[in-house]
């Protein structure tokens, strides 16, 4: 059992949208003898085995991660395929949040791009070692040496190449191995022969003797035998040459780049071999857990199947024969039939039916140990549950989800197909936190909000299809917000008598703007001295002050980044109560904010734009006519990166300008970067808008 956890791997694939994440899986899929037909992507067969909804095929994109399971020279790597598009960011951070090592698939062509940075912001998040696979070295364009440039001035990651592409573009045939010194290339139909020879292309041999010394320097910084047997001109051991790059790796300190081409069945098998070589097993994977009982302590979870189950459900799925919940199990034995008890909510629930992903299709299984991902089959939870055996009670670290920037109001003309929809919404709530659906107060619309346009569509178009529901969507709107400008006093008595007990509170203090870079949206500071407001109120102060963050004065939007410093306050023996304190909070935080000179917040979007150079010109202005901000500009043979910050607000509908702008040869991406002031008349218009929506509901 030992053994086996020793030679599992739990990895997950990311990258920028379109760097070839699904069809390297694929290659993984077919060498580990897990296919036996490789299919592209996009067009012909039946699509990618690992994108198996019927969106992820027509479109070309991964949509949800996909989970499974193949062997390699006696080692078990359970395998993640994340979606690359930001608008399903949270598919990769559920992944990685229960992952022990990453590949982070790069194009040889465009480099380090926009969901790059986001993904590997997503990986040191969550502490992941990885490996960086430069892919599509056979396009016209490609150009690893300047990846690797990007991946160390852009990522500032310490990426040192372990492998030297023998030719590019057309002439693209393998590589050679920096340690060995091998040159390997890839036979048969689809590049399943690998042929290794000690017979080096001849203009390579300089360029492989300089390359293979910055690699052995760099790995001589985890190990100082190395850097002695280097000094007197030795060459180090296999043995502790790989010990030193595992160091290096697990460390985050070093990331060893492979280079191939997945389409063209180029590269897979080395970078194979590397994860096997040097991806942690969940062994030497330090995890913790929080006590139930004490938040404030934590426990180490230890990865041998005697021990008290934990394990967390990280991605939830419904299925027509129930609940699928893919779990990751981080100590323990998960058997089938046994009891499990979910931390959140405290229930009890028995186990009936475990199985084995591989994308789409499941082998049932009796039980699983520490270490392993699998899916549970109808228990009921939400995404992010920990679940124990009797004899622990504690409760992984949740992860970090982004907050929604964009909702549609959604209705349906046929009253039959409103149940319809509401069942859609309520499982894609349960499986995506990022997805939110509530009700306007005032107009009894529902609205739904998520992380950007295509996000949302793809949600109602599965409600069309899945469904079978007729469903209206009404325009965009933009999730603005309100914060305050400056640092503002507040002292309210809150006073009341009527017969019997009275009500009596006094609280003081000052609310001022966090910091601009916080990510936090509001913080209660108690600096109470003495006893002027007894402790057990304290906490109904707090709540009185968050009651009134939900609607701002100026449009009723949500109010953020405000800090609350409770200075002073008063009390009655008699008088004073959790209720009087609250009301008494909530009334000196509402008039604080309306003289803190509030202003209205818009979300900031970065995007990255590829356009033809003849085109560029045309984009720029474009963006400028959108307010947007432009920044840096960037050329990658004959195509153009134009990166800018532009209003959410000014890109409903871009893609189609785009399209039309530049005859349909530019793509783009766009992320979430941060709130900002709206300028004056934009505050203007919005608060004018609002005001009449809210009169016409009313």
């Amino acid at each position: 059992m030992k053994n086996e956890l020793l030679k599992t791997r739990n990895i997950g694939i990311s990258a920028h949208i379109d760097s070839g994440k699904t069809t390297l899986s694929e290659r993984i899929l077919f060498y580990s003898g897990r296919i036996h037909k490789i299919e592209e992507v996009r067009g012909g067969g039946d699509g990618a085995t690992m994108d198996h909804m019927e969106l992820e095929k027509e479109k070309g994109i991964t949509i949800t991660s996909a989970a499974t399971t193949v062997a390699w020279k006696d080692y078990k790597i359970n395998l993640i395929d994340t979606p690359g598009h930001v608008d399903f960011t949270v598919e990769v951070e559920r992944s990685l949040r229960v992952l022990d090592g990453a590949i982070l698939v790069l194009c040889g062509v465009a480099g380090v791009q926009s969901q790059s940075i986001t993904v590997d912001r997503q990986m040191k998040r969550y502490k992941v070692p990885r490996l960086a696979f430069i892919n599509k070295l056979d396009r016209t364009g490609s150009n690893p040496t300047k990846v690797i440039k990007d991946l160390r001035e852009k990522l500032h990651l310490n990426a040192v190449a372990f492998e030297v592409p023998i030719g590019l573009e057309g002439n693209h045939l393998g590589a050679v191995d920096l340690f060995t010194r091998k040159a390997i290339y890839f036979k048969g139909d689809q590049g399943e022969i690998v042929e290794e020879t000690d017979e080096i292309p001849a203009d390579l041999v300089d360029e492989v003797e300089e390359k293979r010394m910055e690699m052995l320097e760099a790995v001589s910084m985890f190990d100082d035998a190395i850097m002695e047997t280097l000094l007197e001109g030795e060459e180090p051991e296999a043995e502790q040459f790989h010990n030193a790059v595992k160091q290096g790796v697990w460390a985050n300190e070093l990331v060893p780049v492979y280079m191939g081409t997945a389409f063209k069945n180029k590269g897979v098998q080395p970078l194979l071999d590397a994860i096997i070589r040097y991806l942690p097993n969940p062994k030497e994977i330090t995890n913790r857990a929080k006590r139930v009982d004490n938040e404030d302590e934590t426990v180490e979870l230890i990865s041998e199947p005697e021990k008290p189950l934990v394990c967390m459900a990280f991605k939830i799925t419904d299925e027509t024969f129930g609940q699928l919940t893919y779990t990751r199990i981080y100590q323990g034995t998960l058997k089938k039939g046994m009891t499990i008890i979910n931390t959140r909510t405290g229930k009890k629930v028995r186990l009936g039916r475990l199985i084995r992903m591989h994308s789409n299709d499941r082998e049932n299984i009796d039980e699983a140990y520490a270490g392993d991902i699998v899916a549970m089959v109808g228990i009921d939870c939400a995404s992010g549950d920990t679940f124990c055996d009797e004899n622990i009670e504690v409760t992984c670290e949740s992860m970090f989800v982004p907050e929604p920037v964009i909702s549609f109001s959604v209705s349906c003309p046929d009253s039959n197909d409103y149940d319809k929809m509401s069942k859609a919404l309520q499982r894609f709530m349960k499986e995506d936190p990022t997805f939110r659906v509530h009700t306007d107060e005032e107009s009894g619309e529902t609205i739904i909000s998520g992380m950007g346009e295509l996000h949302l569509e793809i949600y109602i178009e599965r409600i069309k299809r899945e469904y079978k529901a007729n469903v209206v969507v009404g325009p965009p709107q933009v999730n603005y917000r309100e914060a305050i400008t400056k640092v503002t006093e507040f002292n309210y008595t809150h006073k009341k008598q009527t017969g019997g007990s009275g009500q009596f509170a006094v609280v003081m203090g000052d609310i001022e703007p966090m910091e601009a870079n916080s990510t936090e949206t509001y913080e209660f500071v108690n600096l109470i001295k003495g006893g002027n407001i007894p402790s057990e109120y304290i906490p109904a102060v707090d709540k009185g002050c968050q009651d009134v963050m939900n609607e701002g004065p100026l449009a009723a939007f949500p109010v953020v980044g405000v800090r609350v410093n409770l200075r002073d306050g008063k009390y009655h023996d008699v008088d004073s109560s959790d209720m009087a304190f609250r009301i008494a909070s909530r009334n000196a935080m509402r008039d604080a904010i309306r003289r803190a000179a509030p202003q209205i917040l818009e979300p900031l979007m970065k995007v990255e734009v590829e356009t033809p150079e003849e085109y560029q010109g045309s984009v720029i202005g474009d963006l400028s006519s959108r307010r947007g901000i432009i920044g840096t500009m960037e050329s990658r043979d004959n195509v153009n990166v134009v990166n800018s910050l532009v209003p959410l607000a000014e890109m409903f509908g871009y893609s189609t300008a785009l399209r039309s702008l530049t005859a349909g040869k530019a793509t783009y991406t766009m992320e979430f970067e941060r709130y900002e002031g709206a300028p004056n008349n934009i505050a203007k218009d919005v608060m004018e808008k609002r005001r009449e929506k809210l009169k016409s509901d009313d």
